[in-house]
């Protein structure tokens, strides 16, 4: 059976992607068969597609996509029939093994979930890897004692995918939630997916003052790293926690023991790639329950289809993009 998919190959040093003409022979390894209906275009998709970043980790030509939700065609795995909705991200799709950029695509039964009820294909999509992190990250800050009687948690890169599902989360959840963000027209969109008050960049991003600043945060979501996670650490109030999920502003953490052991602040790493089995389905299924629709509607920038997510991809790199971007991967 012949279907479509983006692939990206090289030529005399160019990187290009282009749709495809395929067949299920071309079709990794897996013991689940699925017709693709969503991906999304995550930031890593945009370099994957672009060429600009090394998320490729398998030779070309190769099918990008971090994310996907399709209906199983075939399988040879008992937990899933023909007609499931499943879901998949993480598990180096899209970089180590064909992703979600094909009409078709086929799966390890054990890297997927069920698609919840309660959210249609599309709605998956809107989600997607950035809403799945956002939801580990509320998670663990639940887990650390983080309540929403303890005061503000502060939400950085708070535009962005992680961000915007983020404060949308711990608005429906009772949370006070004060949005970090560099973007000068955002205060609308924030304002309506729930953030109490907003905060510039630079608030957090020249780092702390001190080792171990006035406490202003009950907690926090970070996806930035650098100075604004150390930031953070330093002004994070007794007994509160810090859920790092990214790395936007750059790898590096200088910070001292000072907020762990004075104020016993916890700093949890969210590992969305490889998150176990058990806390995949609980996540996804806490997004089903706990993320209001009219959020998603809020969140959704635009629908593509395959054929456009070239173009797309140059749109988000230059931070074009407010919100997710959903490929109709059926839509060729």
């Amino acid at each position: 059976m012949a279907f479509h998919a983006l692939l990206v190959d090289e030529a005399d040093g160019t990187r290009t992607a282009t749709v495809q003409e395929c067949t299920v022979d071309d079709l990794p390894e897996g013991d689940v068969e699925v017709q693709v209906l969503y991906s999304s275009l995550n930031y890593k998709d945009g370099l994957a597609v672009t060429g600009e970043g090394q998320i490729i980790r398998a030779p070309l030509p190769f099918v990008p996509g971090i994310d996907l939700v399709g209906e199983v065609t075939a399988s040879q795995a008992a937990a899933y029939a023909p007609g499931d909705l499943v879901i998949q991200t993480g598990y180096g799709l899209g970089e180590n093994y064909w992703g979600g950029y094909a009409q078709r695509q086929r799966l390890q039964a054990k890297h997927l979930v069920p698609l919840p009820s309660a959210l249609t294909p599309q709605e998956a999509m809107v989600i997607g890897t950035a809403g799945f992190t956002a939801m580990l990250s509320v998670m663990a800050l639940e887990h650390a004692g983080v309540t929403p009687d303890r005061g503000e948690v502060v939400v950085t890169g708070a535009s962005g995918g992680v961000g915007s599902t983020a404060i949308a989360l711990l608005a429906s959840l009772g949370y006070t939630a004060v949005a970090s963000t560099g973007s000068d027209d955002a205060q609308p969109y924030l304002t309506a997916l729930g953030a109490h008050r907003l905060i510039p960049r630079d608030d957090l991003g020249s780092g702390p003052n001190r080792p171990l600043d006035s406490a202003r945060w009950a907690g926090g979501v970070d996806s930035v790293g650098a100075e604004t996670l150390a930031a953070i650490l330093s002004q994070t109030d007794r007994r509160g926690a810090v859920a790092a999920c990214g790395l936007a502003g750059g790898p590096s953490l200088n910070t001292t023991v000072f907020p762990f052991i004075l104020r016993g602040v916890t700093l949890a790493g969210i590992d969305s790639n490889t998150s176990p089995q058990e806390e995949r389905r609980r996540a996804w299924k806490r997004l089903a329950t706990d993320l209001p629709h009219e959020a998603l509607e809020r969140m959704l920038y635009d629908v593509v289809a395959l054929a456009d997510v070239p173009e797309a991809s140059r749109t988000i790199l230059n931070g074009g993009v407010r919100g997710r971007v959903v490929v109709d991967v059926q839509a060729g």
